[in-house]
């Protein structure tokens, strides 16, 4: 649904964007993830048709941001994480007023305003000045003005910042059910831990640069380092002798009777691993591999494209 090839972008002497190549299939949830600055805010406004790159090629269903800036602008759907409201109208007329934007009037238009408005949770909310909206509200009301002309594609830049817990989660189940309905999401967000229960795939930038991308069940798998726990019946300091020791291992913390440290390699460098500290008559009475994190896979990710 979304290919870039080489995408350059630079902001003065400052380069954004370093070559970037996105591959986005359709009808997923892409969580687009990276630090702040990272480049994830000026790639949604080049596919949004807001920004022109210096070089390379971007398609968002099948038509060209370059060549076809109004064709970009019926497929996609834009949420910026700074948006403006116009505070002096009402929630319905507000949505009405997108609509006319791009042509839809009449019944046709009072009928999208409710069904949307029913989708994001604020039909009793139609009549109420949008400044009186909270956050949470201001931001599904947002939302459903990305989806007025019904696109094929959302990008959807930190649609949960600044929400609290609650809202976030009704911000989820949102996404969940847009994505049951056939669209294609590109979520952007720093905060990876949000992300994790709900995207299809990922991409991970840094400085520009794309790390890696895929499906989630790949990004948290593989033969990367892994983190353990491992509990004996006394104390652990012999354990955390052998493991300080074995090649490719660290230790992350310790107590008295537990230590919990990471291991690169396959299964069999951890089934090596466990020979040799029951071999040594630790009494071991749990290990277990502590479940993989986006925030791990995209440390891990970093820290080798520095060399570290």
């Amino acid at each position: 649904m979304i290919i870039t090839r080489g995408l350059i972008k630079k902001y003065g002497r400052v380069m954004a964007l370093q070559g970037l190549d996105l591959e986005v299939p359709e009808g997923s949830v892409y969580g687009f993830i990276g630090q702040n600055g990272a480049g994830k805010t000026t790639t949604l406004r080049i596919l949004s048709g807001l920004l022109i790159p210096e070089e390379g090629s971007a398609e968002v269903a099948g038509r060209d941001v370059l060549r076809d800036p109004r064709g970009i602008r019926e497929v996609v759907g834009y949420m910026p994480d700074f948006f403006g409201v116009y505070d002096d109208l009402r929630v319905g007329e507000y949505l009405l007023f997108y609509a006319a934007a791009y042509g839809i009037k009449g019944e046709t238009a009072r009928k999208l305003r409710d069904d949307l408005l029913e989708l994001v949770e604020l039909g009793h909310k139609r009549d109420a000045f949008v400044d009186t909206l909270s956050r949470g509200m201001q931001q599904r009301l947002c939302l459903a003005r990305s989806l007025i002309h019904d696109p094929q594609v959302l990008l959807l830049d930190e649609p949960a910042s600044g929400l609290d817990p609650l809202a976030r989660v009704e911000m989820r189940e949102i996404l969940r059910e847009l994505c049951r309905l056939g669209k294609t999401i590109v979520i952007s967000s720093h905060i990876l831990s949000e992300l994790a229960d709900l995207c299809t795939h990922v991409g991970m930038i840094r400085e520009g640069r794309l790390l890696r991308q895929g499906p989630l069940s790949d990004m948290l798998a593989g033969d990367r380092v892994r983190k353990f726990i491992l509990r004996c019946n006394g104390t652990v300091e012999a354990a955390a002798e052998i493991i300080e020791g074995w090649p490719g291992a660290g230790i992350l913390s310790s107590a008295i009777n537990q230590v919990e440290f990471q291991l690169s390699g396959g299964s069999d460098d951890v089934a090596a691993l466990l020979r040799e500290i029951v071999g040594s008559q630790v009494q071991v009475v749990h290990f277990a591999q502590t479940e993989q994190s986006l925030e791990d896979t995209f440390i891990q990710l970093a820290r080798e494209v520095n060399g570290v």
